[in-house]
């Protein structure tokens, strides 16, 4: 009996009340494959591959070890549940969870972890990890955000609204001193926060050194006159030695705020960032390249994590990512998932800020307070610098939004005594691309 025991404790399977699961993490996938190929033969090659086992048995993989390191199958899900007969199909659908052991993955990083999860099951033709779920001694290992929405909130003096954002356009520009001109015009509207691009950086036709101080001299001057705070997040995103130390000149020179571009930076650079306990200012992240990993039904790693989790466990304060009413392609029920990510209980982090971005106009602050509440930033971009009474008027007509939405007045009636509102709402209509 007792050997019987051990020999299922070194199986790459197990039913989920069997694992300790604060010593696992838990990954959800959604796979199609031929109707010959059984699921739970899938999933145990997976199991093992992802863990201590190899396409063929090797004499040092011995039942100690798979006890130890083995990940184990918790679950198989044919979608539908075929349980009587088999019908004549081609591909057959599954979900399967796979139960990886934390103790494989040393200290908590994410470079392991999608090595982990992910690594050669990338390869195994129609597969898509949907879900990770963690046990709290790993996630400890994580500060996330330093300010989070309540911090944010704190350091611009901002009580309950949305807070006002604008990206700078062009997206690409020289010499700084268009962007600074138009910081102080945006700043002087009302706006909370404003960021570079994601396409400007650190480049020899336009230096972060120059931006900040420029950047500042303007703002500062704007927030003597509106007697309110704006932050400035300068893109920072370069090499990884490089970021950090565009990020420690950036603040000797005054920078309240900077920006990154997480994902092709990397979320373990934005970590060291974000943890870093030097950097005493909130970090916005930006999630260009995201779409190259989470939009196909069948392959990849779904939104929630690449927007959602993973961001949050690197520390972003802030984060841009597609609104579903513009110019992204992004369904609203993805949107909701990432939002939820973000700012729902997860252990001890702080929840990030979400700034839904991509085409958004003065019509759809409404719409954005009544999906996710107030607990946002408005990314605004062209809308603002394209006003036809200039970027001054289009940042004030965005307040003026945010003011009718708090006091829940229609933007039209508000309009009757707003002229910058007005002239936004005559001018656009729609900003999605088809």
């Amino acid at each position: 009996m007792g050997e019987k025991k051990y020999e299922l404790l070194s199986t790459p399977e197990a039913l989920p009340e069997g694992i300790d699961p604060e010593e696992y993490i838990i990954a959800t996938y959604y796979t199609i494959q031929p109707s010959w190929l059984d699921g739970y033969t899938l999933a145990q090659a997976a199991a093992l591959e992802q863990s201590t086992g190899t396409w063929t048995p090797v004499p040092k993989e011995t039942p100690e070890v798979r006890k130890l390191h083995a990940a184990r199958v918790i679950g198989v899900y044919e979608i539908p549940p075929h349980q009587w007969q088999l019908p004549k199909t081609e591909e057959r659908h599954w979900i399967i969870q796979i139960a990886y052991p934390i103790r494989n993955l040393g200290e908590p990083n994410l470079p392991l972890l999608f090595s982990t999860v992910v690594g050669n099951l990338s390869a195994a033709g129609k597969i898509k990890l949907l879900d990770l779920n963690f046990p709290k001694k790993w996630v400890e290992g994580f500060k996330g955000p330093k300010f989070g929405i309540q911090g944010v909130r704190q350091v611009l003096g901002i009580k309950d609204r949305p807070i006002l954002n604008n990206m700078i356009k062009p997206c690409v520009y020289s010499p700084c001193e268009i962007g600074a001109d138009l910081a102080y015009q945006v700043a002087a509207g009302g706006v909370d926060l404003i960021k570079d691009d994601e396409l400007l950086a650190d480049m020899e036709l336009n230096r972060v050194e120059d931006r900040v101080v420029k950047f500042m001299e303007a703002i500062d001057k704007a927030n003597e006159e509106k007697g309110e705070k704006t932050l400035y997040t300068v893109n920072i995103t370069d090499r990884p030695k490089k970021t950090l130390e565009l990020a420690e000149r950036a603040i000797e020179l005054g920078a309240n705020a900077l920006m990154v571009n997480i994902i092709t930076t990397g979320y373990e650079t934005f970590r060291d960032l974000a943890e870093d306990p030097s950097i005493k200012v909130p970090i916005l992240a930006h999630t260009d390249f995201a779409a190259a990993i989470y939009p196909s039904p069948h392959y990849g790693i779904d939104a929630r994590l690449v927007l959602g989790k993973f961001c949050r466990l690197a520390g972003a304060d802030i984060e841009v990512y597609p609104a579903p009413y513009g110019k992204a392609p992004f369904m609203k029920e993805t949107y909701l998932q990432v939002w939820r990510e973000l700012t729902f209980p997860f252990y001890h982090l702080r929840p990030t800020m979400p700034m839904p971005a991509g085409g958004i106009i003065v019509q759809l602050v409404p719409q954005i307070m009544a999906d996710i509440g107030r607990d946002f930033v408005v990314g605004v971009g062209g809308a603002m610098h394209a006003h036809p009474d200039g970027p001054r008027a289009g940042a004030i007509s965005f307040r003026q939004a945010i003011d009718a939405a708090m006091k829940g007045i229609p933007l039209e009636k508000y309009a009757e005594d707003h002229k910058e509102l007005a002239r936004a709402l005559g001018t656009w209509k729609t900003s999605k691309l088809v």
